[in-house]
């Protein structure tokens, strides 16, 4: 069978949560449909979605899956529009939306560069920590800092980072030694609302995965006010390296328990729909994984 179709089968599939879902918008039966994602399966070994009476979910092999499928065949639409028409220059408003600290520290130095190479595009950025739904409020794309669950969206990764736990030196010489993951129990957490986990910190150390639950003394749904309250003695936290990285080279933070890994997030640029995308949009996305081929926060 087309590898390619068997990836767009999965991937609506998932996208519409059933195969009778996906049957409409693909032109086939559900017979059809169950057949290319079998074969699928089958050809990888792995079993990609788990099937019940009443719902698919994805196994993490799907899970892992779903995300790259979704990103080669954006790269086969972008290949084949790229030889067989010729696009006009990127022009319009854009309307991006991305995280408040992602979007101070990593995106607005790159905007003057974006403008300088498209001078017709007219830049509407908003900040927010909320997941904007993008076609119910008009953006045409998105960054986010996640781990992408399956949904309507199309994304594209550009980079990942991993949540670091870390501490001032003021506060560590003023507070009993973190020595083991247990420790962290007895100190205080400057907790980031919006983490998905809340007060359960999940990491994989030598032995396998293990989770710690911790006790917030601040709590801010802003990432910036937590780091600044670490960095000034409040607490220990979990931080994305995005944000930290240059505070642990500095010295300002220091990184605890480092042979305890936490979450690793892929950040990326997502948007409606990959069909007929616009040039606008296009120059977005290329932009972007241009830029951030090489994050600066890499370890």
């Amino acid at each position: 069978m087309d590898r390619a179709l068997e990836m767009q089968v999965f991937c609506t599939v998932v996208d519409k949560s059933s195969f009778v879902g996906a049957a409409e918008p693909l032109d086939m039966s559900k017979a059809a449909v169950s057949r290319h994602v079998n074969a699928l399966e089958e050809r990888l070994g792995v079993r990609l979605i788990q099937r019940t009476t009443r719902r698919l979910s994805l196994t993490d092999e799907g899970r892992q899956f779903y995300h790259q499928a979704r990103e080669v065949l954006a790269l086969m639409d972008q290949a084949e529009e790229a030889v067989t028409s010729a696009s006009p220059e990127p022009a319009g408003v854009l309307r991006v939306n991305a995280p408040v600290s992602f979007g101070v520290l990593h995106l607005a130095p790159v905007w003057a560069d974006f403008m300088r190479l498209y001078p017709k595009i007219e830049l509407d950025i908003s900040l927010n920590d909320r997941q904007v739904d993008l076609v119910d409020e008009g953006f045409d794309a998105a960054v986010r800092i996640a781990r992408m669950e399956s949904s309507s969206l199309i994304g594209r990764r550009l980079a990942s980072t991993r949540m670091r736990l870390c501490a001032s030196p003021d506060y560590l010489s003023a507070n009993p030694p973190i020595t083991t993951l247990s420790d962290l129990e007895h100190h205080g957490a400057v907790a980031y609302t919006n983490f998905s986990s809340g007060n359960e910190w999940h990491f994989t150390g030598p032995t396998g995965p293990e989770s710690v639950r911790t006790r917030s003394t601040v709590r801010c749904n802003n990432g910036d006010t937590c780091r600044s309250i670490t960095v000034g003695g409040g607490g220990i936290s979990l931080q994305p390296s995005f944000m930290v990285s240059e505070d642990l080279r500095t010295g300002l933070l220091v990184e605890l328990l480092p042979e305890y890994r936490s979450v690793e997030l892929g950040v990326y640029i997502v948007y409606p729909t990959r069909k007929h995308l616009a040039p606008k949009v296009r120059a977005l996305i290329n932009f972007l994984a241009d830029r951030f081929a090489s994050p600066p926060w890499t370890e």
